[in-house]
């Protein structure tokens, strides 16, 4: 089983991570910058993990066999901080880096008229950089984020067949369909989605545009739930190129639109601007 992890914040975790990512299938990530937990205070401070993003994290994941690339994006919780709002005018100096695939993570967390301008400049960034877009829908009032979000969409220069909203449920998942954009699950251990419900949606929407993250972060999650979903749509009957549709060429697909996708890890150096994964006499 091959497996691409269209959503996975890998700065927030170990390199024990990445090697049982690789044992259970794991080739291929996609990083989105997104909300460290603590307020930015800085543009500054985005910058730096941004530069992360490009550097150390694509060369920590080729150290264990897998392919990485970001999004990058000013995200919607820390749109609403008048101290974050001026990266938007950085924005484009990352967009044209080979490792981006996407601008992302944009969209809502509580629906401010900051995150409405932050979505609508970053919709139009992607439309010029001819980059996709990852887009969060809230985790509360989700029906209603969807409805504001496809609004934005409609209303940008960005077609919606090059637009993945994420963090989708059963209900909101239909008029997501409906609306022409590709579809993202989030499958957490305690929240969002399950196994089970990522299933049973499977078999009632198909495969088609279906894109199945772990987004495991610093919260409770699981790097390995994409190959738990796999294994558990093998058991309740897909087939194997089900399986294989939706945990990798749906995620090349969307990725792929950016003409970036590079999925190849070549030969690594020992260490990255003279860091190392290494400790003590490792």
């Amino acid at each position: 089983m091959r497996i691409f992890d269209p959503h996975i914040h890998m700065t927030s975790r170990t390199t024990d991570d990445y090697r049982a990512m690789r044992a259970a299938g794991v080739r291929a990530v996609v990083e989105p910058s997104f909300w460290l937990g603590q307020p930015r205070t800085s543009p500054h401070s985005f910058f730096d993990y941004f530069d992360s993003l490009l550097g150390w994290e694509p060369f920590r994941a080729a150290q264990y066999g897998i392919a990485h690339h970001c999004t990058i994006a000013l995200n919607p919780k820390e749109a609403n901080d008048p101290r974050c709002f001026p990266v938007l005018d950085e924005l484009p100096r990352y967009l044209v880096k080979d490792q981006v695939v996407a601008v992302g993570e944009i969209g809502y967390d509580s629906m401010t008229p900051a995150e409405d301008t932050a979505l609508a400049a970053q919709l139009q960034l992607a439309a010029d950089h001819a980059l996709p877009a990852l887009v969060h829908t809230p985790h509360r009032d989700k029906l209603a984020g969807l409805r504001r979000t496809l609004d934005a969409v409609h209303e940008s220069a960005l077609p919606p067949d090059r637009v993945l909203v994420d963090h989708l449920n059963e209900t909101t998942v239909k008029e997501a369909k409906d609306s022409g954009c590709w579809l993202g699950f989030s499958v957490y251990p305690d929240t969002k989605m399950d196994e089970e419900r990522m299933v049973a949606l499977l078999r009632t929407y198909g495969p088609e545009q279906v894109l199945v993250n772990s987004a495991a972060d610093w919260g409770s999650s699981d790097p390995l739930k994409t190959r738990r979903v796999g294994d558990l749509m093998l058991a309740r009957g897909f087939t194997e190129d089900d399986v294989d549709q939706v945990l990798w060429r749906n995620p090349v697909a969307f990725y792929g639109l950016s003409g970036r996708l590079a999925l190849d890890v070549t030969a690594t150096d020992a260490t990255h601007e003279g860091n190392s994964v290494l400790r003590g006499g490792e």
